[in-house]
């Protein structure tokens, strides 16, 4: 089995390091640096991290000083990799306020659960989120679960002591570590009622298979498809595959559907025919349902019930079954919206813009726009556009009004006014609206 171990390629890339002064905290107050530029600046990240992580989280709030957070850690012997690591896992605590919501968390681990310094960094860095915790009753539970994981591992590492069920799930848990799975994947596997680190030949097996599949194992893909795997027989698996070529999908459909969501194998043939018949009632043809479920495997697990109601939510509203069959084909996630949902932005769309069914069909991405934060604000300065006589005698396209940033948007339809009191009147409009809508 730990033959697999290496044909699995690794690379573990050194983030390079900046070192602060524990005693310095940089003022950047009234000053504009971004996410990005701070990580590059502050711990060496490179560009690409940088900005990655620039996607999860925002100093545009007034108050925020991560300098503080990385001086807190630091006071509390935390080595610059482990800051780093730390923040690359849960970058929102850069967000906290150091002295009032965070220095009393360390405070109470590293006091209370008397482990020395390098043993409660290796923790609190190998499972950042643990500090997300609230009240010290959930915090000491979650911080010695993950001591004890820790320190399983580490004695599996030095002794072949265990015996049994608990030496199966170490062992196993240990080469799944060898092969890059996070530990906090390997963590849900330890708690988790269904095991598939429990056994040993049958362990073996299932993991050759996910590996020989291409599963990622830094990714979480990889434990699904070893849940998945570990779970059916090899005559299950035919007889699923059997049920999929019936349907019209080829074997490698099916693998390739497996690898996008390792679910897919898991619901029973009768589960997989129902779905297949009931998304043909949105009057989508065999082919078109074959399609749909190979790049979104995912709608299997939509109940019957749940597209029967999309289907009469949609045709209740005025919709053909042609249009929302090109909806769906267009944008498939139109399944799973609300009823209200559904309803709301219609209406708004149609009634209260004038735009026709067949602009909403044409983007029916617009069921997943936020009323309150895009679709009202903006529509509210097309509507003043449109009562100036600014825009012609029609409306915009749907697309080119909702789908683009609000950058693009107050580029495209206000910015570009050679009039500076009008473009102020429409800021305002756009403000004022996306304002008060939040506020409901």
């Amino acid at each position: 089995m730990y033959s697999l171990i290496l044909h699995v390629k690794r690379s573990n890339t050194e983030l390079q390091k900046l070192v602060f002064s524990s005693a310095t905290t940089l003022s950047r107050k009234g000053q504009n640096f971004t996410v990005s530029t701070y990580l590059i600046e502050s711990l060496g990240f490179t560009t690409k991290l940088a900005e990655s992580i620039s996607k999860k989280v925002s100093f545009e709030d007034q108050g925020i000083n991560p300098d503080s957070v990385l001086t807190l850690f630091r006071s509390y012997g935390f080595t610059e990799s482990q800051i780093s690591t730390i923040i690359t896992d849960y970058p929102k605590l850069l967000l906290l306020d150091a002295e009032n919501s965070l220095a009393p968390k360390l405070k109470f681990l590293h006091s209370m659960k008397g482990a020395s310094t390098s043993e409660f960094t290796e923790i609190v860095s190998t499972v950042p989120k643990l500090l997300g915790k609230r009240g010290d009753k959930t915090l000491s539970v979650y911080y010695d679960f993950v001591r004890d994981v820790i320190h399983k591992c580490q004695v599996l590492s030095h002794s072949s002591l265990l015996q049994g069920n608990l030496e199966n799930k170490i062992r196993n848990v240990t080469a799944l570590r060898e092969l890059g799975v996070p530990q906090r994947s390997l963590f849900h596997l330890l708690v988790s009622r269904y095991q598939p680190v429990c056994g040993k030949e049958r362990f073996q097996e299932s993991l050759k298979k996910v590996v020989e599949k291409g599963f990622d194992p830094t990714t979480s893909k990889f434990v699904q498809a070893l849940h998945v795997v570990y779970q059916l027989s090899d005559r299950t698996v035919e007889e699923k595959v059997d049920v999929y070529k019936r349907l019209g999908f080829s074997v490698e459909d099916v693998w390739d559907m497996f690898k996008k969501w390792p679910n897919s194998l898991k619901f029973s043939v009768k589960k997989v025919t129902q779905t297949f018949e009931t998304l043909k009632k949105c009057g989508l043809t065999d082919e078109e349902v074959v399609a749909l479920l190979k790049k979104n495997p995912q709608f299997l697990r939509v109940s019957e019930q749940n597209i029967a109601s999309s289907i009469e939510t949609f045709l209740g509203l005025g919709f053909s079954k042609g249009e929302f069959a090109m909806m769906i084909k267009r944008y498939p996630v139109c399944i799973g919206f609300s009823a209200e949902t559904v309803k709301k932005k219609t209406e708004f769309l149609v009634e209260e813009m004038d735009w026709s069914l067949e602009a909403v069909v044409s983007h029916p991405q617009v069921f997943s726009y936020s009323m309150e934060k895009r679709m009202v604000p903006r529509c509210s300065v097309i509507k003043a556009l449109m009562s100036k006589g600014l825009l012609g005698s029609e409306l915009p396209s749907v697309c080119s009004v909702l789908a683009c940033t609000d950058k693009m948007f107050l580029r495209r339809y206000v910015r570009k006014r050679d009039d500076k009191g009008l473009v102020a009147e429409l800021m305002a409009i756009f403000t004022r609206v996306h304002k008060a809508c939040l506020e409901q």
